[in-house]
């Protein structure tokens, strides 16, 4: 098991690269069969879900359009209980099915926060896509439609997940030692 050092914290793997990429190859074979004929939108939460959405949109087949939005609540390795918003969603989503792509839910505070606009804009369908879930940290639960991993209730990075900056380009996941 690797250690590395991001700034002053100790992180050993926890998750292979391989375990991942199979991981997003079967979300995305499910959605390619439960979208088949449809024209779904993803909305991809930065900073963190850049890399899952990067690798789910290389295996679908499906039609689909993607957009980003910023919404933040973490500083450090801890929530700041703030979201803040500092890219917004500009499509309209009157209508269609949206599917929301999220590196992790931990609380559900920033989900808690978000879908109430979502479903204020009346879409036709939505789901949530999740890389990872812990279910010991949930304060507001929400509905998760796929998940990739359920994992204990650490700090991890890598993939796109960072601390204070650091680690989101490791293709591996690590937890706090």
């Amino acid at each position: 098991m690797a250690v590395i050092k991001v700034h002053d914290k100790e992180f050993e793997t926890y998750l292979s690269s391989e375990s991942i990429e199979k991981r997003v190859e079967e979300i995305a074979a499910a959605l390619n069969k439960e979208y088949s004929g449809k024209q779904p939108l993803f909305i991809s939460i930065l900073n963190g879900a850049f890399m899952f959405t990067a690798d789910l949109f290389r295996h679908l087949t499906i039609d689909a359009e993607l957009c980003f939005i910023k919404l933040a609540s973490y500083k450090g390795m801890k929530s700041t209980g703030k979201i803040t918003t500092s890219i917004g969603l500009e499509e309209d989503i009157f209508g269609k099915d949206i599917i929301i792509l999220e590196d992790i839910v931990d609380t559900g505070k920033t989900l808690h926060g978000f879908l109430p606009k979502l479903f204020h804009q009346q879409p036709n369908s939505l789901k949530i896509v999740t890389l990872l879930h812990k279910p010991e940290a949930t304060e507001y639960p929400h509905q998760l439609d796929y998940i990739g991993f359920a994992i204990p209730n650490k700090f991890v990075i890598g993939y796109g997940l960072d601390y204070d900056g650091l680690g989101r380009n490791l293709k591996e996941i690590y937890q706090l030692k």
